[in-house]
């Protein structure tokens, strides 16, 4: 007898024991394995592996494969082992079921929704009456609708956490911002939301998945400001979801050029059908899907759809062919620091500015405690402001009197952009070795810190007397102002003028008469030791700083993310040119929104005067972005200003106390020929601390960080090539490559 049980302990012994193909499932997905990573360790297909967790038509691995995938199981099981629900303590419970239980008001937890409530009213689905909660009419109803919807916590495989929902955050959003709705080889469609979050969608169509979002999901963004609003949630589409509910996985050329889909398509009449609405810019691939407001009760669904190249990759890099685990975890970190994208990097900035100094509030109570809407005291307000003649761009309306070609001088423009100026080497930077490119962190965000803006209407003064506090545009003559001889702090030094860019124009080229300059150019000059005497300007009385909120919001975002992938504020110059050097590597998840960060800076700013964008637009004609209390040229004029200013104060103060001067200057980016390699070679620090006033190496917005090094031979080589003795060395100093003439775009 006892060889019979060896024999049958031996062919059991032989099998290793599997879960349930379910099981097999929430193992994987509970550590962030996907499909192609496990195919690929067991050395097998991926449909194999689909096949033994297909709770349909499972499948049965053998062999060598069964042992290998039974020992991968069981450590996953050790790390995640399924939950079990165990009675509460105050709760009596009978040893023997003698009868129907009482229908027991239920709160479903966090993240967790049933799929039953979740198909309510949907038009594709089948509901159970209220009885079907008995045990005995459990079984009337299909699985499908009394399955509880299942959250899973897959491991996120990443070097820093994916930032979930803050424990005792708002109930209403306690599975975050967003969520990238996918379909799983069992065709379920899947919602991954922050923190490795995934739920079950039992939405069968586009309408039933908004309403999911807004009344199951419990997905959205608390407000950033006392009167704003609550952030919409974001729903990320997928290929396969596009496909699931009926809307093409790509856009067509005509559809492109569109942005969007046709309004006779058929997810569009479906949404239509069902009394939801898109805003004018269509079906695109950042859709808004709402209803009007009730009162202060919104109904409204953002779409990002990175197939329809809604996620820039110049900005996003290859996020949108991540999988929906890691694309969540990266827009959730974004989400999470900035806001919930609302559209592209340069939407959101704008937006971002609007929802920390929301337009209007409610006012206090009057005599009936009735309230009402108020203007918000250091917003822009709700209404649109013209601009200064001298402020608005070519084609505003403003101008529509002016003939036809007429070309606008510097009297009558302002002209406030980044600096593009580069100047021939001199005979003794030709004799040093490299050309050293260093880049100032967030210049456009430092800025804008600080910096008092316009927020009403300008008022036109003539002779005015110049106030450096008074935001506006000065018409003046700063053709007097010698860069050889200026004020650097209190003490008058003696430069060399020529080889410096002049501060008042992009080009670096020395005023010759009186222009259109913002308030922080004529400032820089009354710093310099000159006088200034302007012959009329456009100021602005109602003003603050209105760009504070969106700069801290900003820097604080920005410098998390840096310090998640090893860069922090207290580093010596050092360890932060250690640290720096392929920083992205250690997680490029979080590069991208490093890169996302910074486009949302200068994106932002640059909504500020945004032109138009066809549309039938004829100059002299009003386009949509005018129609924006937003849309104020005037506020980015100044905080490009101040940029420049900043960074010329910076220069002077480098020239004055090392005799070096830049060979290049492109926007943030100052190039100096040296003889060494690194920054550390040409920056003056004395006992670790830099020179008061000058460039600084560190990760703080305004500080620099090295940008690349290239051989002097190089350029000499690269402008002999093309002719262009002053072409902008600083556009090509990161990694060499020239790939056309110089074109200032």
């Amino acid at each position: 007898m006892s060889e019979l049980f060896d024999a049958v302990d031996a062919l059991i012994a032989s099998r290793s024991p599997l879960p349930p193909p379910e099981e097999r499932k929430r193992l994987r997905a509970a550590h962030g394995l996907t499909l192609d990573e496990v195919a690929a360790a067991l050395q097998v297909r991926r449909a194999t592996v689909s096949g033994w967790e297909s709770a349909k038509k499972p499948t049965e691995p053998r062999g060598p494969e069964r042992e290998a995938y039974a020992r991968l199981l069981e450590g996953l099981a050790e790390l995640y082992p399924a939950d079990r629900a165990a009675p509460s303590a105050d709760v009596a419970v009978p040893e023997t079921f003698t009868g129907t239980p009482p229908p027991q008001a239920q709160t479903p937890a966090a993240g967790l929704t049933s799929d039953a409530a979740a198909m309510t009213g949907s038009e594709d689905t089948q509901t159970c009456s209220a009885a079907s909660t008995a045990a005995p009419a459990a079984a009337s109803c299909p699985d499908r609708t009394t399955r509880s919807a299942r959250s899973r916590r897959p491991g996120v495989k990443k070097t820093a956490a994916a930032h979930p929902p803050a424990a005792g955050g708002d109930p209403r959003f306690v599975n975050g911002p967003l969520a990238v709705v996918d379909v799983d080889a069992d065709g379920q469609v899947l919602a991954y939301c922050m923190g490795g979050l995934v739920l079950d969608v039992p939405a069968q169509s586009l309408p039933a998945l908004v309403d999911w979002t807004l009344h199951e999901g419990l997905l959205g963004q608390p407000k950033l400001s006392g009167p704003g609003k609550d952030a919409d949630p974001l729903l990320v589409l997928t290929e396969a979801a596009l496909e699931r509910y009926g809307l093409p996985a790509t856009l067509t050329d005509e559809q492109r050029l569109a942005g969007r889909i046709p309004e006779g398509h058929k997810a569009v009449k479906q949404l239509v059908r069902a009394d939801w609405k898109l805003t004018r810019r269509g079906f695109g691939p950042w859709a808004r899907i709402y209803r009007p407001a009730q009162g202060s009760k919104r109904a409204c669904v953002q779409l990002c759809i990175p197939s329809w190249n809604a996620l820039d990759t110049r900005h996003w890099g290859d996020a949108g062919q991540l999988p929906p685990a890691e694309l969540a975890r990266l827009l959730g970190a974004y989400a999470s620091r900035v806001m919930t994208p609302r559209g592209s990097t340069a939407v959101t900035g704008l937006e971002l500015m609007t929802a920390l100094h929301p337009p209007t509030r409610a006012s206090e109570p009057d005599a009936n405690g009735t309230r009402t809407s108020e203007y918000n005291p250091g917003s822009l307000g709700k209404d649109p402001v013209d601009p200064a003649p001298c402020e608005a761009p070519d084609g505003h309306p403003l101008l529509k009197d002016l003939p036809r070609f007429h070309v606008r001088g510097p009297a009558e423009k302002l002209f406030e952009e980044a600096y593009d100026w580069a100047r021939p080497l001199t005979d003794d930077e030709c004799l040093r070795r490299n050309l050293v490119g260093i880049d100032v962190n967030l210049a456009f965000a430092a800025g804008a810190n600080g910096l008092n803006v316009g927020l009403g209407a300008p008022t036109h003064v003539t002779s005015p007397i110049f106030d450096p506090k008074l935001p506006g545009s000065w018409l003046v003559d700063l053709s007097h102002v010698d860069l050889s001889k200026v004020k650097a702090g209190k003490e008058w030094v003696e430069l060399d003028g020529s080889l410096l860019p002049s501060p008042f124009t992009p080009k670096g080229e020395h005023p010759t008469g009186p222009a259109w300059y913002a308030t922080p150019t004529v400032a820089y000059a009354v710093e310099l030791g000159y006088e200034v005497c302007p012959v009329e300007a456009w100021v602005r009385y109602e003003n603050g700083r209105y760009l504070d909120g969106w700069y801290n919001r900003l820097r604080d975002a920005y410098l998390a993310t840096m310090a998640d992938l090893g860069v922090h504020t207290d580093l010596s110059p050092a360890d932060f040119l250690a640290a720096m050097d392929g920083y992205r590597d250690h997680d490029p998840q979080l590069g991208h929104v490093v890169s996302a960060i910074k486009a949302t800076v200068k994106g932002g700013l640059g909504k500020l005067r945004e032109r138009p964008r066809g549309e039938g637009w004829r100059p002299g004609e009003p386009w949509r972005a005018l129609s924006r209390p937003t849309w104020r040229p005037d506020i980015r004029a100044a905080v490009i200003s101040r940029t420049r200013i900043n960074l010329h104060r910076k220069i002077v103060k480098h020239a004055a106390f090392t005799g070096q001067y830049p060979v290049a200057i492109l926007s943030d980016c100052v190039v100096y020929a040296v003889d060494g390699e690194s920054p550390l070679d040409f920056l003056p620090y004395r006992d670790g601390k830099p020179l008061p006033g000058g460039f600084k190496l560190g990760v703080n917005p305004g500080l620099v960080k090295w940008e690349g090094t290239q051989s002097v031979l190089w350029g000499e080589e690269v402008r002999d090539r093309f002719d262009a003795p002053e072409l902008n060395l600083a556009r090509y100093i990161k990694d060499g490559t020239v790939t056309d003439v110089d074109s200032g775009e």
